[in-house]
Parts: C-alpha cells; structure tokens; sequence
C-alpha cells in the first residue's frame, strides 16, 4: 500500500473503525535512519492501534529502524517480504527475501531483540518457480525459530520477473487453500489472510480457518466497508458512523492540516471512495477530484462535494 496507507489515511479510517489494526505504507530502514524521521514516522494518537511496516535486509539497520520506530509509539513492527515491485528488489528487499529465509531470520531476530512490541511479518505464499508447499513452509519455520509468531500472508505468489506490481496483485491465482495449510500444520502461530478479499462476508469465510484477515485495496476503494468491524469482530456495539457523521468528524483534521500546509487533496485523495455504491457516489469524487487540487482550496470543498451527494439523493428519492 505505498504511497496510499498516509498518516491522512489512516486517520480518516479510524473515524470508521475504532478497533480495526491499521498499518503504514512501507518505509525502508534506511530511511528511516538517514532521512526525515518525523515526516516517514509521527501519526496522530487517534491512529492506534497502528503498525509500522519496515523494508530493509540489513539486520542491524532494521534493528535500529524499529528502535527508532518503537519510541514513536507504533504497537506493532511488521517486516514487508512481499512487495514484488522492481524499486524494492533493487534494494534487496520485499517479496525477493523469500528466497532468503536465513537472513529474514537474522533481521527478524535482530528486530525482536530491539524493540518490546511485537514484530511480525507479511510475505507471499511464495515467488517464481519456488514450492509453494514446501517454500512457504520453511521460510515461515525459519523465521518462527525466532519467536516470531505472527504472518500476515498474500495468497499468491509473486512473480519477480516479467509481471508488473499491479499485474502481481492480480495476474498470479490466489491460493486460499496454501494459507490454510500453514495455520493447519503451525496452529501455534498466528495467521493472517490477504488478497482478493473485498468484504467482511468473505472474510468471515476466512475467520473460520484462520486467525486473522487483511484487507488491502478493498478497504481503500471502499472505506466504509470498515463500519461494521467493530461490532462483528471487537464486540464494540456502539452504533457504526454515518457517511456523512464521517465527513464532518473529518473536517476539523484537514482544517488543522490545512493550517499546517498541507494541500487538500493529499488529504481528499483518500476519501473519493467514502459513498461508493450510494447514490451520489459520483458527484462527491467529480467534485472533489476538480476542485480539491486548486489553490487555496479549504474545507468548504469538502461540505460542497457533501452537499452534492444529498442533492443527488434527493433527487434519486423524487425520481
């Protein structure tokens, strides 16, 4: 999720659910240690729980990002093995350090040994021509002789050569069955599922062989498809937000946001899917994405596009 699971992200998500985990887009160790700290790393206290997703190889520099990380106040560091995009690889990180067990080891471990948070992982379900039976099976057992016990796994796998970033969430088949498997023969790990899952009936399905489920771009295309976690999941019966009880808890954020410098639609880009599938769904992006970018533009954009969705449900009411 890089370059879309921002602080503004995240922050807009938690007005929808209280409970849900949240993690950042991935930062790499090396970032963290020679660039701007507080820009890669603060959030708002409103974001817990919130994981900090590192990329990196070098053990002692993810030690020492995940020191760095922890004193920020993040619940949870999680080691990215699964991103497949060619920037990650010329790094030597991401999905390619599947082929490394060993050494997502030695960082893992270096990582424990840092912090007092939870260090988990997220990988695939494998890359290449890699077994996915008996690949998945001893990179994941490798790397539990650590004391790691939580992975977070894409049932796919990634192909490093010849597919795209965009083509490997979509192209390789998911293999639900493998991640089953996992948990099935490691019951004293915890699992989490990923890909292709697009709302909470699926994951309920899941949550019945597994631990755990994340949800990716379906979240993020369709924000509101969080308003009922924390009654199904966290047994929070407080009645979910409306939509727009969501847009006007928002308002005062990107106010103080605004007052800081940032420009409105790094902050509305998030929100364009908050009424997909309602009526006006169309309207609130179209005014957003034409008038969020202009200069000088404010929250009064926002409460326009707001009063676009009503009026064209109002209109859908009398038609």
């Amino acid at each position: 999720m890089m370059d879309w699971t921002d602080r503004y992200d995240r922050f807009f998500l938690r007005l929808i659910s209280r409970h849900a985990l949240l993690y950042t887009e991935m930062v790499t160790a090396k970032a963290v240690l020679h660039g701007n700290r507080d820009h890669l790393l603060q959030f708002d206290e409103e974001e817990h729980p919130v994981a900090v997703q590192l990329g990196g190889s070098d053990p002692d520099e993810l030690a020492q990002a995940s020191a760095i990380a922890q004193t920020y106040g993040y619940d949870e560091i999680n080691l990215n093995v699964g991103c497949p995009s060619d920037r990650v690889q010329s790094g030597r990180f991401g999905a390619c350090l599947m082929a490394e067990p060993q050494l997502v080891a030695r960082c893992v471990a270096a990582m424990r040994g840092a912090v007092s948070v939870p260090v988990t992982v997220k990988c695939r379900i494998g890359i290449d021509d890699q077994d996915s039976e008996a690949g998945l099976t001893e990179f994941v057992d490798t790397v539990a002789a650590t004391g790691c016990r939580q992975f977070i796994v894409h049932a796919r796998k990634a192909w490093l050569e010849g597919l795209s970033p965009k083509e490997n969430r979509e192209i390789p088949p998911l293999d639900y069955d493998r991640v089953y498997a996992l948990k099935s023969d490691r019951s004293d790990l915890e699992v989490v599922i990923n890909g292709g899952i697009g709302n909470l009936e699926n994951a309920d399905r899941h949550l019945t062989r597994v631990d755990g489920v994340m949800l990716g771009r379906a979240a993020y295309q369709n924000p509101y498809v969080l308003a009922d976690v924390d009654r199904r999941y966290f047994g929070d019966d407080r009645t979910p937000p409306t939509r727009p009880e969501i847009v006007e808890a928002l308002l005062p954020y990107i106010e103080r946001r605004l007052q800081e410098g940032t420009p409105l639609n790094r902050m509305t880009r998030h929100i364009l899917g908050l009424f997909q599938g309602e009526p006006g769904a169309r309207a609130w992006r179209r005014y957003l994405s034409e008038n969020a970018h202009r200069k000088g533009a404010g929250i009064e954009i926002v409460r326009r596009a707001a009063q676009e969705v009503e009026l064209a449900q109002k209109v859908r009411e009398h038609a």
